[in-house]
C-alpha cells in the first residue's frame, strides 16, 4: 500500500476525493449509450439554436457507424475528424468508435502537408471534414490511403432559418464557397446519417489494450508523433476529472464547449466528461468572447475549462461586467501557464473557482490539478490525480530528487499512454521502467504541491496550441533567400507566447518581412506563424556550428527587463 510518505500530496486531498478508484474497464463509446439510457430526452447540446437529446445522439452516432462499415471501414481501422466543434464532431467521434474504429483527430488549420503527413502516417481509410476545409483535403488525397472523404458544414445542423442564411454569412466572412460533386468516394454527411441504420454493432474490444484514439503532437526532433491512447486510458482520466469534481452533478450540470474537440484536452475535460455525466453542452465553433459571455448567462453555464488566453479575452471585453457569470461553479485552465491575476479577477467576477491544471497529450491529458473547493497554493500546477504518481529526476544526479529541488517531471498512471504509433524508439526513449518522461523542468514541495519552472526545452505555447521550433525553421529554410533561422518562443500579453523567428540572409539576397510571411502561410497552420522576425549577420553557435537557441532566449529576456 502506497503511505503519504511516498505520496506526501494526499495528506491535502479533500475528503470527497478517494486515493485510489475502481475503474470501469468499458468503451469510451459505452458512456454515449449510458446517457441514452439513463438520461434518453435530456439535452445532449446547444448549438446556434439547434438542441438534441442524448438518445437523438446516440441514434444518429449508430447511423454514422453502420455507413462507416457499408464504406469498409473495420475494427481497428482510423477515420480521421478534420471538425471544428460542432454537432457532426461529437456524432462522428462517437460514431467511428461504435463502428469499431480509431479516431484520428486532425486539426482544421492544417495545410496540406500536415494533413498529408497525418494521413499516411496513421494509415487512416476515411476522413470526415468540413465543407470549409474541403479543398486542402482532397488536394493530398490521391497521396494518402485515404479511400472516402465524408463532407459536412456548419449549416447542416443549424434550425430553420439559420440553416438556409448561414451559406451567405459564411461566404461574406471567410470568402470560401465550396460546390462539391458527390461520388462514390465523395460523400454527404446528412446523407448517410438520413440512410444510416440506429443498429448497434457488435464489437470484441479489450478496452486496456485497445486504441481509442491516436492524437497527434508535434515533436522537436522529427515529425509529428501518433501518441497511442487505449479506451481506457480515455475512459480513466474522464473517472479522475468527474471524482476531482465532485460537487458536479450527473444530468445536471451545463458545459461551455469552447475548447477545440480535436485537442485533447477539450476532448476529455469537455465532451468525454459531458457524455459520461450527462451534462448539456454548449457548443462554440470558435472562441468568440462575446458569444460565450451571452452565452454563460443564457444558458446558466455551470462549467467551463478552458486556456488562459480564452479567461483574459473574457476579462478584456467592454461587455465582461454587463454580464451575469454567477451560475459558473469551476473553471479548468490548461495547455499554458495560468497567471495569477487572470485567475483572481475571474474569480472575482464570476464567484466561481479558477484553477490550474497540468497534463501532456501522453497522459490522456490532465495528470496533476490544484484542488477546485480545497487548499491551494499560489504558482502551483496543484499535485497529481488519484492513482497518479509523479516524481521529479534530479538533472544533477539522475536519482529522485529531493522536494525543491528542480529536475525533469516523471509520471506514472492509468492514463499514461501506451505509446506512439509505429515508433518502437521513441516510445523506449520516452520511458524510465514504467515512468514517463515529460521533458518538463518543475519540482515538488514538502507537501507534494507540484511547480513548472520551465517547459519542454524548445517548445512554445501560443493560446493552447503547441509549436515546435524545428517545424517552422525548417519552411523559413525552404526560402531560397535565407542561409539560417531559428525560432523562439516571445511572451505575448494575449496568446501566452508567440513565434519568433531569427534570420540570416543569404549573401545578396534581399527578403521582407511580408514575403516571409506569405511564404510561412503556404505551409503552416495560422497559429504557427512568425509574428516577429529579426534579421541578423550571424547567429550564436557552438563550437560545431549547433545554433544556441537558450542563448537567443536569454537575449530577449535581457531586452524585456531593460
Amino acid at each position: 500500500m502506497t503511505t503519504l510518505t511516498q505520496k506526501p500530496w494526499l495528506e491535502s486531498y479533500p475528503q470527497e476525493i478517494p486515493h485510489s478508484i475502481q475503474y470501469e474497464e468499458k468503451t469510451l463509446q459505452s458512456y454515449l449509450k449510458r446517457a441514452a439510457d439513463e438520461f434518453p430526452d435530456k439535452v445532449a447540446f446547444h448549438f446556434m439554436g439547434k438542441e438534441m437529446a442524448n438518445k437523438a445522439v446516440y441514434e444518429e452516432a449508430l447511423k454514422l457507424a453502420n455507413e462507416l462499415r457499408t464504406l469498409g471501414v473495420e475494427q481497428g481501422d482510423r477515420v480521421a475528424i478534420m471538425l471544428a466543434n460542432t454537432p457532426q464532431a461529437v456524432i462522428s467521434y462517437y460514431g467511428a468508435l461504435l463502428a469499431g474504429a480509431v479516431v484520428v483527430q486532425t486539426n482544421p488549420l492544417y495545410v496540406e502537408r500536415e494533413i498529408e503527413h497525418q494521413m499516411i502516417d496513421s494509415g487512416a481509410k476515411v476522413m470526415i471534414c468540413l465543407d470549409l476545409v474541403y479543398p486542402r483535403v482532397a488536394k493530398v488525397k490521391d497521396r494518402t490511403p485515404l479511400t472516402h472523404i465524408i463532407v459536412t458544414g456548419i449549416k447542416d445542423y443549424l434550425p430553420f432559418p439559420k440553416n438556409m442564411v448561414y451559406p451567405f454569412i459564411q461566404k461574406k466572412n471567410t470568402g470560401i464557397k465550396v460546390d462539391l460533386t458527390y461520388s462514390d468516394t465523395l460523400l454527404s454527411f446528412t446523407s448517410l446519417i438520413d440512410k444510416g441504420k440506429a443498429e448497434e454493432i457488435e464489437l470484441s474490444i479489450d478496452p486496456k489494450q485497445d486504441l481509442a484514439l491516436l492524437q497527434y503532437t508535434g515533436g522537436t526532433t522529427g515529425p509529428a508523433k501518433g501518441v497511442m491512447l487505449t479506451h481506457y486510458n480515455l475512459t480513466v482520466n474522464t473517472q479522475q476529472c468527474e471524482e476531482w469534481m465532485y460537487k458536479m452533478n450527473p444530468g445536471e450540470e451545463v458545459v461551455m464547449a469552447a475548447l477545440p474537440f480535436f485537442h485533447v484536452y477539450g476532448m476529455t475535460t469537455v465532451m468525454n466528461l459531458a457524455v459520461r455525466m450527462a451534462f448539456k453542452m454548449i457548443i462554440m465553433p470558435k472562441f468568440d468572447p462575446k458569444a460565450i459571455l451571452k452565452s454563460i448567462e443564457k444558458h446558466k453555464a455551470t462549467l467551463y475549462p478552458g486556456a488562459p488566453t480564452m479567461y483574459i479575452g473574457l476579462l478584456n471585453h467592454p461587455d465582461m461586467k454587463k454580464h451575469d457569470l454567477s451560475s459558473i461553479k469551476a473553471c479548468i485552465s490548461g495547455s499554458a501557464p495560468l497567471p495569477v491575476e487572470v485567475q483572481t479577477k475571474f474569480e472575482e467576477l464570476s464567484g466561481g473557482s479558477l484553477v490550474e491544471g497540468y497534463g501532456l497529450t501522453e497522459t490522456s491529458p490532465v495528470a496533476i490539478a490544484n484542488f477546485i473547493w480545497g487548499r491551494r497554493k499560489q504558482g502551483s500546477i496543484g499535485v497529481p490525480w488519484p492513482d497518479t504518481d509523479v516524481k521529479v529526476l534530479s538533472a544533477e544526479t539522475g536519482e529522485d530528487a529531493r522536494p525543491n529541488e528542480v529536475g525533469e517531471l516523471m509520471i506514472k498512471g492509468p492514463q499514461v499512454m501506451k505509446g506512439y504509433w509505429n515508433q518502437p524508439e521513441a516510445t523506449q526513449a520516452s520511458f524510465r521502467e514504467d515512468w514517463f518522461l515529460t521533458g518538463d523542468m518543475g519540482y515538488m514541495d514538502e507537501e507534494g504541491f507540484f511547480y513548472i519552472v520551465d517547459r519542454k526545452k524548445d517548445m512554445i505555447i501560443a493560446g493552447g496550441f503547441n509549436i515546435y521550433p524545428r517545424e517552422v525553421e525548417e519552411v523559413l529554410y525552404e526560402h531560397e533567400a535565407i542561409q539560417e533561422a531559428c525560432v523562439i518562443g516571445v511572451p505575448d500579453p494575449y496568446r501566452g507566447e508567440t513565434v519568433k523567428a531569427f534570420i540570416v540572409l543569404k549573401e545578396g539576397a534581399q527578403v521582407s518581412e511580408e514575403d516571409l510571411d506569405e511564404h510561412c502561410r503556404q505551409e503552416l497552420a495560422s497559429f504557427k506563424l512568425p509574428k516577429y522576425y529579426e534579421f541578423r549577420d550571424e547567429l550564436p553557435k557552438t563550437m560545431v556550428g549547433k545554433i544556441l537557441r537558450r542563448v537567443l532566449v536569454e537575449e530577449e529576456k535581457e531586452k524585456r527587463n531593460n
